[in-house]
């Protein structure tokens, strides 16, 4: 989080970004316009702060969940809402703080960009957790007496 306050406060983040990424692009691409490479130039900005963003979630849901070895306790969607509650209130005052840094502009959409990053992240760590059973599946619910299960019932044949 210190590191994206400090992004935050330089006061020159684009110019340091141009002049790295656009000369790549005119040697990469060297038919494009300028107008084509500053907009691939802040494609490329927006992506950088959707994915620190979601790494920024993940690692909050590792805070709030607690992880341990084999832990036997399932996915809890939960958590990943309290870690992306957590990312759109930094990202919000991230934006807040930008108001006060003369050459930044803090945009609402930054604030979407970045809580965006974060849900992209739960989902991502969603599905690794799936593919790779880090977690178990939920067990069944338990039936109340007199359930689906019984003589009364129809669908059991």
């Amino acid at each position: 989080m210190s590191l994206i306050f400090l992004g935050s406060s330089d006061t020159h983040s684009y110019q340091h970004s141009t002049g790295l990424v656009e000369p790549l692009l005119h040697w990469l691409f060297p038919h494009l316009t300028q107008a084509h490479v500053e907009a691939i130039h802040h494609v490329i900005r927006k992506c950088a702060h959707l994915t620190e963003y979601a790494v920024l979630g993940m690692l909050l849901w590792r805070a709030v969940r607690k992880p341990v070895r084999k832990d036997p306790r399932p996915w809890s969607w939960r958590e990943a809402l309290i870690a992306v509650s957590i990312v759109f209130l930094y990202a919000a005052t991230d934006e807040i703080h930008q108001i006060f840094v003369p050459t930044r502009t803090a945009l609402v959409s930054d604030v979407f960009i970045d809580t965006s990053g974060a849900v992209i992240g739960m989902i991502v760590l969603w599905s690794a957790g799936r593919c790779f059973n880090w977690w178990p599946k939920p067990g069944p619910k338990s039936r109340p007496e007199g359930g689906l299960k019984g003589r009364n019932n129809p669908a059991q044949g």
